[in-house]
């Protein structure tokens, strides 16, 4: 049956929704006794600080060097290559490196 979401609800739906995420909640709060010993976990974990991990006063700006005259990007990994890993050019002009060429000859 098709429901149209457009359309206002009904109190009579909300109330329902209304109790049955009370349901859910009550029910969720049953099983606070199994739960225990993730709150010192979580404290263990909120406490630990990884080292260097405040990266907010670092500038985020990389240097693009185009592709050099001896380079190619690999059709198949999408990697920067040298020459000397070209495999073959497929049929459709890509350039393939040797170790994809491997990996699709197994």
């Amino acid at each position: 049956m098709a429901q149209d979401y457009d359309q206002p609800k009904d109190k009579d739906e909300e109330d329902d929704d209304e109790a049955a995420v009370a349901q859910l909640s009550g029910a969720s709060s049953d099983n606070d006794g199994s739960i225990d010993g993730d709150d010192d976990e979580n404290a263990i974990a909120d406490s630990y600080e990884l080292p260097g991990a405040d990266l907010s006063n670092e500038d985020s700006s990389v240097t693009i060097i185009p592709t050099q005259q001896d380079e190619f990007i690999c059709g198949n990994c999408f990697l920067v290559k040298h020459r000397s890993q070209l495999a073959y050019t497929d049929e459709n002009g890509q350039p393939i490196c040797k170790e994809c060429a491997e990996e699709m000859a197994e």
